[in-house]
């Protein structure tokens, strides 16, 4: 069981139905298996073998997906790198994930240039610009122009053998490489296609970057029925909403701050997007105001998805969002749920502790760092390090993470108990509540406030209000902050660490 057969296998039973579109591109699946055995064959020329590392930093595009699924067919490790990194963070991660060749475009060759003597593993000509000519590179056409698009040789795969190794989304303290196998992938496509209840006839639009995790929630499972995929360059809001129209998108996954963006475009309408079926949330919670907004809007299409990169997730189905609308479901089939106390001990429903999961999704560790596994997986059960609890049906509700908890006074405070009150607000577009130092109390919430724009608002007015709302008094936050738009990873997360950064580097 590896994945690298499933392009072919559609190449060869539906090699005419619509495979991908990109801007101008349309392929079949006949010309994308062509593509992908022609670099296949090229990076087997070149003298890649099984269990090689390949290392990618690009943007959205063909020739990205085109390396997926040739990496996937020889058997090579696929190691998607952010094109956010800065250059120390990139000379880290190629170093730790033992990378042999790098894809990259013209925008960083300056960069990969310099790197060069520090990477010993990589040779001088294993770097392949995707765009452009350089005298220091060789370009993706030259390296696929004269390769056969035959069928490469059988790479004698086995279920357990890498296929990624994805690191997490932080840029600092050590690199973790979460590895996941041609058996975690297969699963991501069976379990995911089933929970989405997608169909080799849908149509799957995806607008963010591809090279994180959540991105292949909807790609493994599109591949994996022979659907068609429509890849956007970049998110935005108009283009996405004209694309769903024009090709009739069925199934689309976004994460809250694109659906923030999409809610307050005065495009987003029902009738423009009646033929979708799902609009999956995931990467971060997505607050109950906006998802009522977007119910309205699109009735019975809501689901949402909490999981970690390492291999553990729950899913809030459409049909139980009316009934649990705060709830982030339920785990797949054949995966497991507990919340459980400090000491490891299962606790009660309605009682907040650690989320742990185990599943046939878990990573089998993180690369190189046997160490750090043994310290997320106890006992075959991922330690999630998020707070939630369970009700009495089972369905987990996210309390928050622990190290976003807040310890004001003795008491835990829980910031998006705080966020779901000032998103409320009518001039609020987005918040994200952190805590600060605090003489009196140890730690303060402060909120950061991204306003909408056509709203006046004033940072005093809108912390009494935030105060008056809050359920408790330990919830009230010290001060509002204003920001035009708010630091994200490529995943379009919010990165709450950098904002509390600048805010106490300010020194207010």
């Amino acid at each position: 069981m590896h994945i690298g057969t499933l392009l072919t296998r559609h190449a060869r039973y539906r090699p005419d139905h619509l495979a991908l579109i990109f801007e101008d591109q349309r392929l079949s699946f006949r010309e994308l298996n062509a593509n992908v055995n022609r670099l296949a064959n090229a990076l087997l020329a070149r003298g890649v073998r099984k269990g090689d590392a390949i290392a990618t930093l690009l943007p959205n595009c063909v020739e990205l997906l085109e390396i997926y699924w040739a990496v996937a067919k020889i058997g090579a490790v696929l190691v998607p790198l952010s094109p956010l990194l800065q250059e120390r963070a990139i000379l880290t991660l190629l170093r730790d994930s033992d990378t042999r060749l790098v894809f990259s475009n013209t925008a960083f060759a300056e960069i990969l240039a310099s790197l060069r003597p520090a990477l010993a593993a990589i040779e001088t000509h294993a770097y392949v610009l995707t765009d452009g000519i350089s005298n220091d590179f060789q370009s993706y056409r030259d390296l696929t122009a004269s390769a056969s698009d035959d069928e490469p040789p059988d790479a004698e795969l086995r279920s357990e053998d890498p296929f990624n190794i994805c690191y997490s989304s932080g840029t600092t303290g050590e690199p973790k490489g979460i590895v996941h196998t041609h058996f975690v992938r297969s699963m991501y496509c069976a379990l995911f296609a089933s929970a989405w209840r997608m169909t080799p006839e849908s149509v799957v639009l995806h607008t963010g970057s591809i090279v994180f995790n959540g991105a292949f929630v909807p790609l493994m499972p599109t591949l994996y029925l022979g659907a068609t995929y429509v890849l956007h360059r970049v998110f935005d809001p108009n283009d996405f909403i004209e694309t769903v129209a024009r090709e009739r998108v069925t199934h689309v996954m976004l994460v809250p701050s694109q659906i923030v963006a999409l809610l307050n475009h005065p495009n987003f309408a029902g009738d423009a997007l009646h033929s979708l079926e799902m609009v999956l949330s995931l990467g971060a919670p997505l607050h109950l105001a906006h998802k009522q907004q977007l119910n309205t809007v699109l009735p019975g299409r809501f689901y949402e998805l909490y999981g970690l990169t390492e291999g553990f997730v729950t899913i809030l189905d459409r049909l139980d969002y009316a009934a649990k609308p705060n709830s982030v479901g339920i785990p797949p089939p054949f995966s497991e749920l507990r919340i459980v106390d400090g000491q490891g001990e299962p606790l009660p429903a309605r009682e907040i502790g650690e989320i742990v999961g185990r599943g046939p999704l878990l990573m089998p560790g993180y690369y190189k760092r046997p160490d750090l596994t043994a310290q997320a997986i106890v006992d075959g059960w991922l330690h999630t390090g998020d707070l939630g609890y369970v009700d009495e049906d089972g369905f987990l509700y996210l309390v928050d993470r622990q190290k976003d908890l807040i310890i004001s006074g003795g008491v835990n405070v829980f910031p998006r108990d705080i966020e779901e009150v000032a998103v409320q607000h009518p001039a609020v577009q987005e918040v994200a509540v952190f805590g600060v130092p605090d003489e009196k109390w140890g730690e303060a919430p402060v909120a950061a406030v991204v306003p909408i724009t056509s709203q006046a608002i004033e940072p005093k007015a809108l912390a009494g209000w935030i105060n008056a709302h809050v359920g408790a008094k330990f919830q009230r936050v010290r001060e509002v902050i204003l920001l035009q738009q708010f630091p994200r990873n490529v995943a379009g997360k919010t990165l709450k660490r950098v904002i509390r950064e600048q805010y106490l580097a300010k020194d207010p």
